[in-house]
């Protein structure tokens, strides 16, 4: 299955850093600015399928390195549960408002919401 440009640039942002330089560079050009083929092989001095292998080697390694460590789908599920607890908090503080009037519950979704928040940030 074909990557989207979305998750071509969120596995460039995980494992950009073990690209060639030129790789990085042509990648960028393609992916986050938006440039055609030839717009790069004009700007970098090379043939349009010069510019189409670099990026087709890049996004190989790239793919190789998520098959490897899996950061990526690590980040998107602990998004996803974190989503789901935001959620769950919510509803617990819905629920503590209407019917428990609990001081304890109130510090407890004050507790969770904080660890989600260091969560995101960490992630």
């Amino acid at each position: 299955m074909k990557a989207t440009p979305l998750e071509m640039s969120l596995l460039f942002d995980f494992y950009g850093e073990t690209l060639t330089e030129k790789q990085r560079e042509l990648f960028d050009l393609y992916y986050n600015e938006d440039l055609s083929l030839s717009e790069i092989a004009e700007h970098a001095g090379i043939t349009r399928q010069g510019v189409r292998d670099s990026i087709k080697r890049a996004e190989h390694a790239l793919h190789e390195m998520e098959d490897k460590l899996g950061l990526v789908a690590r980040y998107g599920d602990t998004e996803r549960c974190a989503e789901e607890l935001q959620h769950e908090v919510e509803q617990l503080h819905e629920l503590n408002a209407a019917q428990l009037h609990s001081a304890k519950a109130d510090e407890i979704v004050s507790r969770m919401t904080a660890l989600l928040e260091q969560l995101r940030q960490e992630a």
